[in-house]
Order: structure tokens, then sequence, then C-alpha cells
């Protein structure tokens, strides 16, 4: 949810379809961070993936973490938690897998490792 200062209610930004694994959908979302770009990134921990949400879409585009629960490195088990350095990669804590990944991040919906 966005909340805009002044207002009394919020504005439903990513997910909205209820629990699940669609690209419209999150299963407990865990972390939330927003890029220089107003972008969406979201630590969608049920599904072990990051999800990434454009201003006025209705669905996100699956960022890393596409191939499901595992330990490889395009694999994560309950992230939980993002960040970005000062280069625009992204840092995510993979909870039960015991590590944090760094990807670099390219802003045309793709990533790189």
């Amino acid at each position: 949810m966005k909340c805009v200062k002044d207002t009394k209610e919020g504005i439903v930004v990513a997910g909205r379809n209820g629990q699940g694994d669609m690209l419209a959908q999150l299963s407990y979302p865990y972390g939330v961070i927003v890029d220089h770009l107003g972008q969406i990134y979201v630590a969608d921990c049920g599904n072990h993936r990051v999800m990434r949400w454009s201003k006025g879409t209705k669905q996100g585009t699956i960022v890393v973490g596409e191939n499901g629960r595992g330990q490889q490195s395009n694999q994560f088990n309950d992230p939980r938690g993002l960040s970005f350095d000062r280069e625009g990669n992204l840092y995510v804590v993979d909870s039960y897998n015991n590590r944090i990944q760094k990807f670099e991040i390219d802003l045309n919906l793709n990533y790189l490792f």
C-alpha cells in the first residue's frame, strides 16, 4: 500500500488479487524497496522470488528467483530483505539458505549476475 500525505486511504501498488503465484499476486510479501525510477521491488517470500512493479502496472515481473525454492544461485528459500547499493546492484537476504545474494539489475526488466 502507498499512503499519500494528507489522505485517509492507501493505494494498492503491488499484488491485489489474493494470495498466489500469478504475476498479479504475492504470497507472504516480506520486504519492499523502491528504486530511483519509482519501481517497487518486493521480496515475495512464499513464492521464493523477487517481483518488480512499475508505476501504473497491474501485474509484476519476476526479477530473480523464477526457478522456485532451492539453493542454486538463481533460487531462494524465503527471501526477506532487499537493498540497493550506489551502483544499483540489488542485494537479497535469502533467509533459509543463510546467505545474501547480489544481482546486477538491468532496469529494462532483466537481470545479470
